[in-house]
C-alpha cells in the first residue's frame, strides 16, 4: 500500500471455505506480504475432519499467491505439506523487520509466552497455535496472535489481521473491527 506496507495475517488451517474467503479478503485489502502462521493443510490427529477439509484445494488457492506469502511452521506441517505448496513453509521462525518493529514470527507450538523466543525490548512475538486472537503489550513486549482462519476458539469469530501505518487490526470476514492495536 502506500507509505507502509500492508501486512494481512491469517492462519489457514485448512478449510477451503476459509481459505476462499482469506483469498477475497487478500484481493480487497491488497496486502503486500500474507504472513501465515502454520497449520495450513493438515488438523492433526486430536480433532474431527472439519466440514470442508480439503487440503489440495487449499494449496490450489493459495499457490497463485506465493509471491506474497512468508510462512512459518506449525506443528501439524510436514515435508508432505512443501510437496504441494510452492512456497517455503518448513521454517521454525522468521524475523521480519517492518515500520522500525521487530517481529518474531512463530506458529506458537515450540516458542509461545511461556517459552519466549530471544526477543529484544519492544520487539513482537507474533504466533498463532491457540486459534485465540490477542493484541496486547505485557512488559517490554508486545503479543499478537490474528486468531484463526477456520478454527477460532473461545467464543471468536473466524479473523484475520492486517498491519498497516503501525495499527494492528484484527478483523471478522464481514469486516467487523475485532480488535486493534497501535504499535
Amino acid at each position: 500500500r502506500d507509505a507502509q506496507e500492508s501486512r494481512g495475517l491469517g492462519d489457514v488451517y485448512k478449510r477451503q471455505h476459509w481459505c476462499e474467503k482469506l483469498v477475497a479478503a487478500c484481493e480487497r485489502e491488497k496486502p503486500e506480504k500474507l504472513l501465515l502462521l502454520g497449520d495450513l493443510l493438515y488438523h492433526g490427529p486430536r480433532n474431527e475432519l472439519p466440514d470442508g477439509y480439503a487440503p489440495k484445494k487449499v494449496a490450489e488457492l493459495l499457490n497463485p499467491l506465493k509471491e506474497k506469502i512468508l510462512c512459518v511452521r506449525g506443528n501439524c506441517d510436514a515435508e508432505v505439506d512443501q510437496m504441494v505448496l510452492e512456497f517455503p513453509v518448513l521454517a521454525d521462525y522468521s524475523i521480519l523487520i517492518e515500520g522500525g518493529h521487530t517481529f518474531y514470527m512463530s506458529h506458537g507450538h515450540i516458542y509461545n509466552e511461556q517459552n519466549l523466543p530471544p526477543l529484544m525490548d519492544g520487539d513482537i512475538f507474533l504466533y498463532g497455535h491457540t486459534h485465540v486472537l490477542r493484541a496486547e503489550k505485557k512488559g517490554a513486549h508486545t503479543f499478537l496472535n490474528p486468531g484463526s482462519v477456520s478454527l477460532p476458539k473461545e467464543g471468536n469469530i473466524p479473523t484475520y489481521a492486517i498491519l498497516e501505518d503501525g495499527v494492528f487490526t484484527i478483523k471478522g470476514f464481514d469486516g467487523t473491527v475485532v480488535k486493534q492495536l497501535t504499535l
